[in-house]
């Protein structure tokens, strides 16, 4: 997959600063004040150890990005009547110590679609925008494609919870459609994705509704 940047901002106790985020749907990677983060979740963004500051101290290197708050916009496609239109989607996270806090808008066609200001991870709100679009709106996010499968396991990260299974295609098709246990086919899965990443290998769901959602949960010893 092919990285992609978002631009956005980083505010903290001292102060605001443009950041650009970017991912390959599946690892992300941001710069704040000269040292790189990166990780799998947006609320487990690690220090890069080789770029922190020596005045950073020893410390720094094993405490994730926190007590912050990041904005950032990127484009993201939807079918709008069953043509392809490309929308935006405004992210509002804070990265708090306890419950992070995220606020979704998808703006599309002069219309804004909203999550609730404080969900407690991406899957969540996109669920909540989902509900509110309407009927001849779909998203064309790995949250809504046809070979994604959520993770259903208690207290799951921020983001990059959605097993992909874009290497199994037909295999999975025939699992989701009750044909076969789609835990048998958890080692052929090609990693896990952000659900806000939008992969060329989409397909539509042919029903609403996300992962576990819409077909058989993968237990977590399976993982």
């Amino acid at each position: 997959m092919t990285d992609e940047s978002w631009s956005g901002w980083y505010r903290d106790a001292r102060g605001s600063e443009a950041v650009v985020l970017t991912t390959d749907g599946q690892r992300l990677r941001v710069r704040v004040r000269g040292t790189d983060f990166e990780g799998d979740s947006f609320d487990a963004l690690y220090p890069v150890v080789d770029s922190a500051p020596r005045s950073a101290g020893a410390g720094r290197a094993v405490a994730p990005l926190t007590d912050c708050v990041l904005e950032w916009d990127l484009p993201l496609p939807v079918l709008v009547a069953g043509t392809l239109r490309h929308a935006t989607l405004g992210c509002l996270l804070s990265l708090r110590p306890d419950v992070p806090a995220l606020h979704l808008a998808l703006h599309v066609g002069g219309a804004v679609y909203e999550s609730a200001r404080a969900e407690g991870d991406f899957s969540a709100a996109l669920a909540t925008v989902r509900r509110a679009l309407p009927d001849d709106i779909r998203l064309q996010t790995c949250s809504d494609c046809a070979f994604s499968g959520s993770f259903p396991a208690p207290g799951r990260a921020l983001s990059g919870t959605l097993a992909c299974f874009r290497g199994a295609k037909d295999a999975y098709r025939g699992a989701a459609a009750g044909e076969g246990g789609v835990p048998d086919l958890w080692d052929r899965r090609s990693g896990t994705v952000q659900e806000i990443w939008s992969c060329r290998e989409f397909e539509a769901s042919a029903t609403e509704g996300t992962g576990a959602d819409r077909r058989e949960a993968v237990p977590l010893e399976h993982a």
